[in-house]
């Protein structure tokens, strides 16, 4: 007889073997549909963003290839143009489509995007205040994170653009957490008890001294800015209002090349962007 006797399962306990399969996105494995983003990747790696239509066409130099072609078809496929120029098609990324998708302002690159999101600690149900959103890049970023923004931006055009990027990416639930208004935000912030506060703005100390009543106690604020003049400013009135935990980074970007036995540094990185500085309200 054997004493490797299994332990019987608590009435409240269930057998892993049984248990029912985590959900998937069916998104991700479905054919490509009509609405779609797509990302086409040619021979040479060039990379465009297009959305799909039952008529429509995507025009090259090297020949045209029908949406037609693509519809239906799953993400990794590989189709030619009418000049047989080879295409490999899959959904965009969010970072493919920050680099691509149309704009008026200059974004703030998947490289400092990431660190960001990091930095100011945004996930689900965060409220955000964002003051200059631009072309969106970050709102999106934010919003697929979970986090619930109210936007303060002085330029119409850029406000309806971040908008429309947000919803051809996202989707309209994602425009439901994003209330963008036509607003300076230098003047000060109406709103009140929000759990961040994110600025990519020419110059955030002018907003700093509003920040402290718009952002709850041990809330976080981080703010991005290109010239370390800026952060110097920054950083000064950061300690004159009273927050603590004040830090500045900085995101390099190098790649590599591997290719059999030859691996080194990429001759080109991605340096210098912009500085994050990041801080904790304190009472």
């Amino acid at each position: 007889m054997s004493l490797n006797h299994e332990p019987a399962l608590d009435a409240t306990e269930q057998d892993p073997s049984t248990d029912p399969p985590q959900a998937v996105d069916e998104r991700v494995i479905r054919p490509l549909q009509a609405g779609e983003l797509v990302l086409l990747v040619d021979q040479k790696q060039r990379r465009y963003v297009v959305q799909l239509s039952t008529d429509g066409e995507f025009q090259t130099h090297a020949g045209s290839l029908p949406h037609g072609e693509l519809i239906g078809r799953p993400e990794g496929a590989a189709v030619a143009s009418t000049r047989g120029q080879r295409f490999t098609v899959y959904r965009p990324t969010l970072s493919d489509f920050i680099l691509t998708m149309p704009r008026g302002a200059q974004v703030i690159y998947p490289k400092d995007i990431g660190p960001i999101l990091m930095l100011a600690d945004i996930g689900p149900g965060v409220r955000v205040f964002e003051s200059g959103v631009g072309s969106g890049a970050l709102s999106m970023a934010m919003l697929r994170a979970g986090a619930d923004i109210v936007g303060y931006e002085l330029r119409e055009d850029f406000a309806a653009r971040a908008t429309k990027n947000v919803g051809s990416f996202l989707g309209d639930a994602a425009l439901s957490r994003y209330q963008v208004e036509l607003r300076d935000s230098y003047e000060g912030i109406d709103d009140h008890d929000f759990d961040r506060v994110v600025l990519d703005i020419p110059e955030p100390w002018r907003v700093i001294p509003h920040v402290p009543e718009a952002l709850r106690p041990g809330g976080l604020f981080v703010s991005y800015s290109p010239s370390i003049t800026q952060v110097i400013k920054v950083t000064d009135e950061l300690r004159r209002v009273g927050f603590g935990e004040i830090s500045t980074t900085e995101v390099l970007n190098r790649t590599w090349h591997v290719e059999g036995q030859s691996v080194r540094p990429d001759h080109r990185m991605v340096a210098h962007t912009g500085f994050l500085t990041r801080a904790r309200l304190t009472r």
